[in-house]
């Protein structure tokens, strides 16, 4: 893949608006590109070097490698395996799978360091992802601690439809990735949970699915009956 094309691929993403097209394209010239089948793992270590991952088009579902649940969703225009630049430890602790069929390009950890020690914009960027993600847990921790089970599952299929769903006419349609068990994993909860919950919302007409999407009906708040 030639740089230009590898410029093209990463003009896309926020991260780099400030690195300048100089910059850019020697970036460009040490990255790989590579395409990414929809249910295939993305090494995130390759021949000992860890790498950090920037996703073109797709989604990507990060796994904790030791106890193999979902950790977060990542959607295109960001990054992911952004945790090699802040750990020493030759382990990795998370694992890729392509959510749908990506493209990636991807750049070893210790030449990001190099680079994000000259240009403080790229790495205030990374450490605002790695921040957003450390919320992100937290939120689900306070929310395990203080909202039932069925109210975590419907705030969390209502913030992913708002996250990687567009505007249709008058609602709001995401590609329904997910499985149960995934949803169950981010909501601390259980895959009858999750079913039944869904059952729920889409009986009050707050949501609507099928195999291949999932579509918010309707923005206010709903109660979910028990």
């Amino acid at each position: 893949m030639n740089t230009y094309t590898k410029y093209w691929f990463l003009e896309g993403f926020n991260l780099f608006n400030k690195l300048g097209r100089i910059t850019m394209m020697r970036m460009c010239e040490i990255l790989e590109m590579e395409n990414i089948n929809k249910g295939s793992v993305i090494e995130l270590l390759k021949d000992d070097r860890k790498s950090i991952f920037f996703l073109k088009k797709g989604t990507v579902k990060i796994i904790d490698s030791n106890s193999k649940t979902v950790k977060y969703i990542v959607k295109k225009g960001n990054i992911f395996g952004e945790l090699a630049l802040y750990e020493e430890s030759e382990e990795i602790k998370e694992q890729a799978i392509a959510l749908e069929d990506c493209i990636v390009c991807y750049i070893e950890s210790s030449r990001m360091k190099t680079i994000m020690e000259k240009h403080t914009s790229l790495k205030n960027g990374v450490l605002k992802v790695y921040g957003l993600r450390i919320k992100k847990l937290e939120r689900r921790l306070e929310d395990l601690l203080y909202k039932d089970s069925k109210t975590r599952i419907k705030e969390f299929i209502v913030d992913y439809i708002n996250e990687f769903g567009e505007q249709i006419n008058e609602t709001l349609v995401a590609k329904n990735l997910l499985t149960h068990k995934d949803i169950a994993n981010l909501t601390n909860t259980s895959r009858q949970t999750v079913s039944n919950t869904l059952s729920i919302l889409r009986k009050e007409d707050c949501i609507d699915y099928n195999t291949q999407i999932i579509t918010l009906l309707q923005k206010e708040t709903h109660t979910i009956h028990t």
